[in-house]
């Protein structure tokens, strides 16, 4: 009966969240079956098992996570159908239906007997004459233990609070001694219960420790000061958000960040668009940041301890938003692929992050980043780099603005330029020399498309 084990999913990751099974115990598997959807770091992959048979065991729940290696599911071989008992006897795999169907009884009597168990407990402690057990006496003290806020020495039920005082709130046997509370006025008994606050946790001020009307109303402001927060909910960081939180912070850490930015006029480069409707504004963007890395080379490098490496490849990532959150797809080997080839390749995988198909392979390995924050109506973004990359270049949103052309003030389409790089692989020259010459592209797309 072979265990089928989380496989490596490549890119050096070393564990998956279960995120939902596409089988359940009892079913029978092909070779090569989906079984399980598992997220990574990088995205949501399915799983598929490499053995025949049936599931007779499954490991691991939605939202748990598993390492590489650990065991996913158990399969045995399926039972034939000409025969109703199979031979098989190995422990945790049936013979027949019969055996199934009674270990199924067996887990279904034990979850009958847990409810039926809460459902006496529930009973018993809402039940204030039930939740009082025999009291317990020592040396020189006769006051009996009470369970649950049961009555003690005429302390009762709303005085000392069904919430707060006994046994970790059930019903415990009484094996200690306790002291009823101190209360003389049922005015501060009447002020306590409409609280459900328990009087057992006010420490009185009055003659010989006696309890107060200003001693509970002291522990009401107290307790009002602590719960006035407002409620919110909690986002786990894991999974894809974990994985890119981790990688900002990192960045945040690591890189001595820096940040040039500059306006430009893109109305000729909103007309290179509509004339190319194949391709996208963010295709055109990437292909003239791979000119400039052409002839800015160490703003597509990264540290490595103490040497910086520049690379060869343009593996051009670009900010992509999903449903999941931010994704940065890669196109590989960019700097040989044609602006169509670039914008299809462009297209592709942002189609295919939106839809949860991309590979880990995808979206890692990155030299670079381009993003265009404009779908968001911002102007301008002082943008985290992309840890280990050493820049990542944005372009604002384009709107009208008055612009001086040849001397005459006109309107045009202007829109903001942003780099932030790592000011390890390079100075502010290299920076401002590769963001010009950018912004000179965009506002002659056609001169530069011509020297392609």
């Amino acid at each position: 009966m072979p265990d089928f084990r989380l496989p490596d999913l490549g890119e050096g990751l070393t564990e998956g969240e279960i995120v939902t099974w596409l089988v359940s115990v009892g079913d029978e598997v092909s070779v090569d079956q989906p079984v399980v959807e598992v997220e990574t770091a990088k995205a949501v992959v399915e799983v598929p098992c490499p053995y025949e048979g049936v599931v007779s065991a499954r490991f691991g729940e939605p939202g748990e996570k598993l390492a590489v290696g650990s065991v996913l599911l158990t399969v045995g071989e399926p039972e034939p159908e000409s025969s109703e008992y199979s031979g098989n006897v190995l422990i945790g795999y049936g013979t027949s239906q019969t055996p199934r169907r009674r270990r199924r009884t067996r887990e279904s009597n034990a979850q009958n007997a847990s409810v039926l168990r809460s459902e006496h407990l529930s009973s018993t402690l809402g039940t204030p004459e039930a939740a009082t057990v025999p009291s317990a006496r020592t040396a020189g003290s006769a006051a009996p233990t009470a369970v649950n806020g049961s009555a003690v020495n005429g302390s009762g039920v709303n005085g000392s609070g069904v919430n707060g005082s006994g046994v970790n709130g059930s019903a415990a046997t009484a094996t200690s001694p306790a002291t009823a509370p101190a209360v003389i006025s049922p005015l501060v008994r009447r002020l306590a219960r409409e609280h459900g606050l328990a009087l057992d946790q006010v420490t009185g001020t009055g003659p010989g420790g006696v309890i107060r009307r200003a001693d509970v109303e002291r522990e009401l402001a107290a307790r009002a000061t602590t719960t006035t927060a407002p409620a919110g909910r909690r986002i786990p960081l894991r999974g894809l958000r974990g994985a890119v939180a981790e990688k900002l912070a990192t960045s945040r850490r690591e890189i001595p960040e820096a940040t040039v930015w500059v306006d430009v006029d893109a109305t000729d480069f909103l007309a290179a668009r509509a004339a190319l409707p194949s391709v996208s504004l963010l295709a055109l963007l990437a292909r003239f940041t791979v000119l400039g890395l052409k002839k800015f080379p160490e703003l597509n490098s990264r540290v490595e301890g103490d040497e910086i490496v520049v690379l060869d490849q343009v593996h051009l990532g670009f900010a992509a938003q999903t449903d999941r959150g931010l994704v940065v797809p890669v196109v590989r080997d960019a700097q040989d692929l044609t602006t169509a080839e670039l914008a299809a390749a462009i297209a592709g995988h942002t189609a295919s992050a939106r839809e949860g198909r991309l590979t880990p392979a995808a979206m890692t390995g990155g030299t670079f980043t381009v993003n265009n924050y404009g779908v968001f109506g911002v102007d301008g973004s002082a943008a985290i780099i992309n840890h280990p990359e050493a820049a990542i270049l944005g372009i604002g949103r384009i709107i009208d603005r008055p612009w001086a052309v040849d001397g005459q003030l006109a309107v045009r389409k202007v829109a903001q330029l942003t780099l932030a790089f790592d000011h390890r692989v390079c100075d502010g020259g290299t920076a401002g020399g590769f963001l010009r010459f950018v912004a000179d592209c965009v506002e002659s797309p056609i001169k530069a498309l011509a020297d392609l």
